[in-house]
Order: structure tokens, then C-alpha cells, then sequence
């Protein structure tokens, strides 16, 4: 029996006793790794940064974590916590070590500035007007700016703009948005969208979706609807239809969304689609506060945003899924993982862990799009994570469904642990066809509207016309939304052979802000679906 065959089997057994676990079987190619069984934290809010570091925090109200601070630091909150609350995971050697927030940052947004700075907004009480910074240096701890913000920030979208700057969008009683860093004269505007779109007592609005779309405009989606909005003269342009079953899909009925690959970006109109997955149906919140479990949704909704008359059409997923986390792949496939077959987002408010990610192949015809992935061990529930790493495989952490850390006695103990999903694409077997980058050299900086040399080695036969060069922007990832997602299928204008297994490839750099905002990618070369590790580029 193969190992893939045995690892399948003794998942099965392990849960064959307990029903309220969703597994299917599947004859990929991927794998799991567990990284470290604690990090002393739950990590419900995640960033990889420039430096193959990725930042992590949960909130200061959960109690002591498992992991103390250095120095005799603490804090008071009300009582004495001497314990950390964020850290910071090296990938590279796999090892951890703890960060001090002075203000809660439970259910908080950020994004990385063009300086490669991670900037991350509100939370809950003493830190909702917060705005920290932490510094990719190698030893650095949080900065804190207390007022850094106009308006209280609790369940907020961040998304970097052209300029430069972050818009915060929403929150809890937020129905406007405002930018950061904030001037002087700082201001909210309005956004009478999100008012319409609250439902309440449930909300099933908060963390709203939001993209920068390639003529600068704000897509924003909450709840089961979406609108361009002109940010800078707070003007809604386009008003999108509701997706069809009229279902919601944001914050407590919470699905995921992405937008999908950028490609053709010489062209003078670029296609642009926005893909939302999962949810819970109306009602779900309040029958699970009674303690009904209904079950997820099992559909997506797609459009493209640009048509003059755009509709959403609806695909079926292998499985329902509320509280799922939508990533880009650096082949542009987007990977659903995480979450939950019922109920909602909460506490104790989900059931039937979906241990299965899912593969969705956005250029397959509409019936062959989706593809089930071998299952992981551990549940990932509510205030899970996961974020893509520089080498391909996709980190995951979290899960805590409590309001405290909870490790026994409960259905979904917190969870503290780290690992790895390593895609199919990562299979030795497809070494020979997976590209190795010589140059540029990782951390290079390129400019808007430029040709890029691109230097690789391909050791397999090389297939010329399934060649691609893809930008990818890391995402601020927290309760199943990645803010800031982006990935960019550069223009491939020449491919020329140097020599044996050696090749150059010309591409064209993005021509503006719009279709991707300065600050740092990780460009991966992809032969026949078959992503090479990334490298680091500055685009400014």
C-alpha cells in the first residue's frame, strides 16, 4: 500500500468514530506536515513578511497563553499578564519567539505598506483607535500609536491603495471608511452600503471583501451584495446584483473571496472576476445560539466585474464550508482550506470540522474546476488561519472557538499548533519540470512599465507555451478573509534558450498602481503548473 494510501487510511480510522468530521478521500498528490505542536499562541491573525518571517497574534483577553515573555515584561489587562500574545515564526529554520502587544488586537485588520512594514488597525477596547507597526528587522517588537485612528476599528477590511495608503473599511457599528495613516484634519466617509446591508442582530456584514479593482475603483462586497466604489469622491459607480440564492456570505455567516488572477495586462480592458465560496444560509447565527447546527452552503458565486452588465454565476463545491480561507497559489489555482460543515462564526458556534482543502482550477471549464485534497488531522474552526509561503506550501494555524484557551473538556480544544499543506505541485516527481529562478536575484527592486529579465533553470523538456511569470502579494489573513490578496500573470513577451536547461524570459512589469500597488511580491516562475520557490522584488 503507498503511503499517500496508508496516511488516507489512518485518517479514517482515527475519526471513523466520530461522525461530526467531514473527510473524503482523494488521489492527490499533496501532504501535510506538523511544524510545531505549540507556539504558546492561537494564531488567529497571520502575515508573511519580507524577511520569510511570518507575524501571528490572538487577543490579550484569552487569559495567559503557553508562551511567557522575555525580560520580565507584562502587562495589565486588568490583571498581570506576563505572557505573550503574538509571535513571530521563522520559516526558514522553523523556530519562534514571542512579541509584546500592549493593547488588544482581537478581530483587527492590517495590511504590508510599500515599505515592507506591516501597519495593523483596531481591535477591541483599548486597542479599537490603535494602530501598531511592526518592523520586518529580525528583532523588532510591535510599536503602538495610540488615537492612530478616526473611528473605532473591530471586525474592519484593510486593503493598500495606489497612493500608498491603507483604507480601513467598516466594523462593528462603522458604516464609513477612513485612511492611515490619518492627517491632522483626520475624517470617516460615509459608505450608506454597509448600513444597508447590516442586518439586525446579526450584522452578516463585518470583514467585507474588498479589492482594488484595475481602474482604481474599491470593489466591496458584504453580506450578498457588492458596489464599485469611487473611494476618493466617495461615490458608488456600480451597484453589482445580489448573488442569486440570496444568501449571505461575510461575518457571522461567514464564507471567503478572492480575486482571481490578473492576466492580459497590456490590454486595454482587463478582465477582472471576484470568486466567493461558502457561508452559512439565513439564520444560521441565531439557530446555532439556540444549538442548531445548520448546515454551510455548498455553493460559489463568480463574476466578472468589469462587464457592462455583469452577473454572478454559481458553481457547486465537493462540500459545504463556513469559515473557510481562500488562497492564491503562485499557478493562479486558488486553494479552500479551513473551516467548518456547520453552523456559524462564534463562539462554540460551528460544527463538523471540513478537513478536506479543496483545489478550485479557475481556468477548467465550469464542471471540472474543483478538486478534493488529502485531509489534515486537526480541526481548524473558527479564528483559523493560513497564509502562503515563499517555497509554496500554505502555513496553517489557529482554531479557537472559545472565549478563553480551552484544552479540554470541549468539542475543539484551541488549537496552538502549526503546519504545512504542501500542494501537489511540491511532489518530487515534478522536479524536472519545476523552474529554479538565477536571476533577478530575491529582493531586487523593479519599476512600473518596464522589461524584466527573468533567468530560470528547467532541467525536464520544456513546454514554451505553458510558461508564466506571476506577482504575488502576500495577504493579512484573519477570519477567513486574506486582505490585500493579488496575484498578477505577468505579460510573457519573449522566451529564448542560453544554453542546456537555461532560459531567459522577458516580461513586462505591471504598468501602474491600480493593477498592483508598490511594495513587495514574491514573483514565482510557473512550467506546466509547476511553480518555482518565489523570490523577493520591491516594485516602486
Amino acid at each position: 500500500m503507498s503511503a499517500s494510501c496508508t496516511f488516507l487510511l489512518s485518517i479514517l480510522l482515527t475519526f471513523a468514530s466520530q461522525p461530526c468530521y467531514i473527510i473524503l478521500t482523494s488521489a492527490a498528490d499533496c501532504r501535510w506536515q506538523l511544524l510545531q505542536k505549540s507556539v504558546g499562541i492561537s494564531a488567529m491573525h497571520m502575515q508573511l513578511l519580507r524577511n520569510d518571517r511570518v507575524v501571528m497574534f490572538d487577543r490579550t483577553g484569552f487569559g495567559p497563553s503557553n508562551l511567557r515573555l522575555s525580560n520580565g515584561k507584562c502587562r495589565n489587562d486588568p490583571k498581570v499578564d506576563c505572557t505573550a500574545h503574538s509571535v513571530e515564526y521563522d520559516v526558514l529554520t522553523n523556530k519562534f519567539r514571542a512579541l509584546t502587544v500592549q493593547t488588544n488586537v482581537w478581530c483587527s485588520s492590517g495590511a504590508v505598506m510599500p515599505n515592507g512594514n506591516l501597519v495593523q488597525t483596531g481591535g477591541f477596547n483599548d486597542g479599537e483607535l490603535r494602530v501598531r507597526v511592526f518592523i520586518p528587522c529580525g528583532s523588532c517588537d510591535w510599536q503602538e500609536t495610540p488615537n492612530g485612528l478616526a473611528a473605532s476599528r473591530w471586525y474592519s477590511s484593510n486593503h493598500i491603495l495606489p497612493d500608498g495608503r491603507q483604507i480601513v473599511v467598516g466594523g462593528r457599528g462603522q458604516f464609513n471608511y477612513e485612511f492611515v495613516p490619518k492627517k491632522k484634519d483626520a475624517n470617516t466617509f460615509k459608505l450608506s452600503f454597509l448600513s444597508e446591508t447590516n442586518e439586525r442582530g446579526v450584522e452578516n456584514n463585518l470583514y467585507p471583501y474588498v479589492f482594488l479593482n484595475v481602474d482604481g475603483n474599491l470593489f466591496i462586497f458584504a453580506n450578498n451584495r457588492a458596489i464599485l466604489l469611487d473611494y476618493v469622491n466617495n461615490k458608488v459607480v456600480k451597484t453589482y446584483p445580489k448573488i442569486p440564492d440570496g444568501q449571505p456570505r461575510s461575518y457571522p455567516s461567514t464564507g471567503s473571496a478572492v480575486l482571481l488572477p490578473l492576466k492580459n495586462l497590456t490590454a486595454q480592458d482587463i478582465q477582472a472576476e471576484v470568486l466567493v465560496c461558502g457561508g452559512a444560509p439565513k439564520g444560521s447565527f441565531i439557530k446555532a445560539l439556540r444549538g442548531e447546527f445548520v448546515k454551510a452552503l455548498y455553493t460559489c458565486a463568480r463574476i466578472s466585474i468589469n462587464d457592462p452588465k455583469p452577473k454572478w454565476v454559481l458553481e457547486t463545491m465537493p462540500m459545504a464550508r463556513v469559515m473557510g480561507d481562500m488562497l492564491l497559489l503562485p499557478n493562479g489555482n486558488v486553494l479552500l482550506i479551513n473551516g467548518a460543515g456547520c453552523g456559524a462564526a462564534g463562539w462554540e458556534l460551528g460544527r463538523n470540522p471540513v478537513l478536506n482543502p479543496v483545489l478550485y482550477k479557475p481556468n477548467n471549464n465550469i464542471e471540472s474546476r474543483f478538486e478534493t485534497q488529502n485531509p489534515t488531522k486537526i480541526p481548524r474552526m473558527y479564528h483559523s488561519t493560513a497564509a502562503l509561503l515563499r517555497d509554496g506550501r500554505v502555513l496553517v494555524g489557529g482554531s479557537n472557538p472559545h472565549a478563553f484557551y480551552n484544552f479540554t473538556g470541549v468539542l475543539f480544544p484551541t488549537e496552538l499548533s502549526l503546519e504545512s499543506f504542501s500542494p501537489g505541485y511540491l511532489d518530487a516527481k515534478f522536479n524536472n519540470f519545476r523552474p529554479t529562478i538565477v536571476a533577478p536575484k530575491s529582493t531586487s527592486t523593479i519599476r512600473y512599465c518596464e522589461k524584466l529579465t527573468v533567468q530560470v533553470i528547467i532541467t525536464g523538456r520544456l513546454a514554451e507555451n505553458l510558461v508564466l511569470v506571476t506577482m504575488v502579494s502576500p495577504a493579512f489573513n484573519t477570519h477567513s478573509f486574506s486582505m490585500n490578496q493579488r496575484l498578477l500573470v505577468l505579460d510573457n513577451d519573449k522566451m529564448t534558450a542560453l544554453g542546456k536547461s537555461s532560459y531567459s524570459i522577458e516580461v513586462t512589469t505591471p504598468s501602474s498602481g491600480n493593477l498592483a500597488p508598490a511594495g513587495y511580491y514574491l514573483l514565482f516562475v510557473v512550467h506546466q503548473d509547476i511553480p518555482s520557490q518565489g523570490i523577493w522584488l520591491k516594485l516602486q
